[in-house]
């Protein structure tokens, strides 16, 4: 027998007797398979958003099968019309013009994330690139509501590692460099478009932010940071008319909290702050830039208003809206909203409410096609560290497996530990299409924020320092043993799934914890962690010395064998588990060498791997077709070996862009739909 058939036959067979013989299971089995084209194809509609001056709303949808632009007048939604006709990659974000006249996107090519700025006149239709240059990155510096025919940009086509801030005319695209980013994080600027403050990493870790007067920086820094405050303290911006500056800090204090400073004589005050999470969201005035509401999410984002008004609006918005509610957009007069609300049993939705009329008209269901599917709630749960951390977590469960709701299966069901990517990231509540996928698949799924993760204090943060591979992977371990010891996995029936750091985290999982998990899928994950730092974009350079202190530094000698030593690329061998590997040939974040390299290794030493690449992506799957694609080879991989069920792949591949260097064979189903 080779060594794959030993690996994947011999978990089959063992799961297939499992699954026949759990009630849990065979309940889940029961539910109607949801397709995959439903959960992952695109969206009847996205995005909405609100022109400043309350007269149209615009939205993305799908147009000859591509996400695309689409406007409407608010007051006749019947007459939308599509804007752009992006033929290849979908539109992912767009946003108006402060005067209302124009609608703007950001684009890459093929996934390379050098993302050009394109705006779409709305009365002439007319589409121009604003931004017509190679091999550059845009970033939007500042829209002002005082300030309608400009915005700020920044631009690295002059040297590829800083953003030199620029003055856009929206109607002429003249460029007018402002200032030069050599050095530079970035800076930020008042509504009037004067440059106020700089942002330039320090030796420490952390950033000196430096005044601004007249386009020239000052020589001294009015503040500073070191490493464990650098991802946890910066500012938000200015009032409009200039007198207070917004941070979120966490200086002298673990969670961050959200202060006020006072321009003139510099003096601070707390205005939101909790001991459990940092401040996470804000909410400011369209015209005045004052903060009204914050939110601060530990398991589920709540919000507290500062302003009278706006807390009564909250709460008659979610006494109206069955869900967790959140403002996405606001015209300038303050009259309009556009709504979400996140059900997580059901589709998000969008809706429009008008604040002097106390009116609520839906304007679309983001996937109406999930009415009546058999979605599941998400249970949240606060997991133990074995070194005493609190881990915030959540849970779905197979449909049929949790008949008390307690958010426990009454048997074992085999499981899925999906890993964010970052690390410096996190896991939220809410409709999760990963979640349902799975579950609706007979897997429980569990994703754990693990040390490192954001948005829990900075001692959560600091506590990974240099523990890539060593307690971040703790974490993630000792949160399969509580979903063993509590009966809501079977010890060997467990995979672990995830993208970025998340697949870096599954090639850990596999090569260090070799016998831990039945399966692993790794999604654009780096492998070495040394060729990472090396080949990362260029216009991270700011954040380089960050990286070097919290994974580990290569230009020493200590910190180029930590970062050897937790690179799985060097333990390959180690694999004994089926793994498939998903990467994006433009990739600019983890290089296609990752996966490459680690594909190597395995097959040099006779273990087995599939291997998927995309040539027309990069860090993550944009096009729905790729995406639906490599979700049904997951699907059927995971069946092999955990025993759950899989809708057939069918055409997808053939439709997508996707190519197997190595490995059908190993995947059932995948070796067919090639031929």
């Amino acid at each position: 027998m080779t060594l794959v058939k030993a690996l994947c036959l011999g978990v089959l067979v063992t799961l297939s007797t499992y699954s026949t013989t759990t009630p849990a299971v065979a309940a889940a089995q029961a539910a109607p398979l949801i397709e995959r084209s439903k959960l992952f194809g695109n969206p009847s509609r996205a995005g909405a958003s609100l022109s400043p001056d309350g007269q149209w709303l615009s939205w993305l949808a799908p147009r000859d099968g591509v996400m695309n632009i689409w406007v409407a007048p608010v007051a006749r939604l019947d007459e939308a019309r599509p804007l752009t006709a992006s033929k290849d990659r979908p539109i992912r974000q767009s946003f108006w013009a402060p005067d209302s006249s124009m609608v703007m996107y950001i684009q890459d090519k093929g996934g390379d994330e050098n993302f050009l700025l394109y705006g779409i006149d709305l009365q002439s239709g007319q589409e121009r690139t604003l931004t017509p240059f190679s091999n550059t990155r845009v970033e939007i510096v500042n829209v002002s509501p005082l300030v309608k025919d400009r915005i700020l940009i920044g631009l690295n086509n002059r040297d590829a590692r800083w953003h030199d801030v620029h003055s856009l005319e929206l109607k002429t695209g003249k460029l007018t460099e402002i200032i030069r980013g050599d050095g530079y994080a970035g800076f930020i600027a008042d509504a009037n478009f004067a440059l106020r403050m700089a942002l330039r990493p320090n030796d420490s870790g952390g950033y000196d932010f430096f005044t601004v007067r007249n386009n020239v920086v000052d020589s001294k820094p009015v503040a500073t940071t070191t490493l464990e405050d650098s991802l946890t303290t910066q500012p938000v911006g200015f009032t409009t008319d200039s007198k207070t500056l917004y941070w979120i800090d966490s200086r002298g204090r673990n969670t961050t909290a959200l202060v006020a400073q006072d321009v003139a004589s510099g003096k601070t005050r707390v205005i939101g702050e909790s001991a459990r999470a940092d401040v996470s969201n804000t909410m400011s005035n369209p015209r005045s830039g004052e903060i009204e509401a914050y939110a601060v999410n530990f398991l589920r984002e709540e919000w507290t208003a500062l302003d009278s008004k706006i807390g009564a609006d909250l709460a008659w918005l979610r006494e109206q809206l069955k869900g967790d509610v959140s403002v996405t957009t606001r015209t300038d007069d303050d009259r309009l909203w556009t709504v979400a609300v996140d059900p997580v049993v059901a589709s998000p939705s969008v809706y429009l409410f008008d604040r002097a009329q106390r009116t609520l008209k839906q304007l679309y269901v983001s996937r109406p096609e999930l009415q009546g599917a058999p979605l599941q709630p998400m249970h949240t749960l606060e997991l133990k560290s074995r070194d005493g951390l609190t881990l915030p977590s959540y849970l779905t469960l197979p449909p049929g497996s949790d008949a008390n709701g307690d958010g426990r299966p009454e048997a074992p069901v085999p499981l899925v530990l999906l890993v964010h990517g970052g690390p410096w990231a996190r896991d939220d509540y809410g409709y999760d299409a990963y979640h349902q996928w799975l579950a609706n698949r007979g897997y429980a799924v569990l994703s754990v924020n693990f040390r490192g993760s954001t948005g829990f204090g900075k001692q959560f943060v600091e506590a990974a320092n240099l523990e890539w591979a060593g307690k971040m992977h703790d974490d993630l371990i000792d949160a399969v043993q509580w979903a063993i010891n509590n009966k809501v996995a079977p010890a060997d029936k467990i995979a672990i799934m995830g993208g970025s750091y998340g697949g870096y985290a599954t090639l850990v999982g596999l090569t260090f914890t070799p016998t831990a998990f039945a399966c692993g899928v790794d999604i654009v994950g780096p492998s070495n962690l040394e060729t990472l730092l090396k080949t990362i974009p260029p216009y991270w350079t700011a954040g380089i010395r960050q990286f070097h202190q919290r994974m580990g530094n290569p230009n020493t000698a200590d910190g180029l064998k930590l970062l050897k030593e937790r690179s799985p690329l060097y333990k390959a061998g180690n694999i004994v588990r089926p793994l498939l590997i998903g990467q994006g040939a433009n990739d600019p974040r983890v290089n296609q060498a990752e996966s490459d390299q680690i594909v190597s290794a395995m097959k040099s030493k006779g273990i087995p791997v599939t291997y998927v690449l995309f040539p027309d992506e990069g860090h993550g799957f944009a096009r729905p077709e790729n995406n639906i694609a490599f979700n049904a080879i997951t699907e059927n991989f995971l069946s092999g070996c955990l025993g759950g069920r899989a809708e057939a792949i069918g055409t997808t591949v053939k439709v997508s862009s996707a190519k197997v260097p190595e490995g059908a064979s190993f995947t059932p189903g995948l070796e067919a739909t090639l031929k």
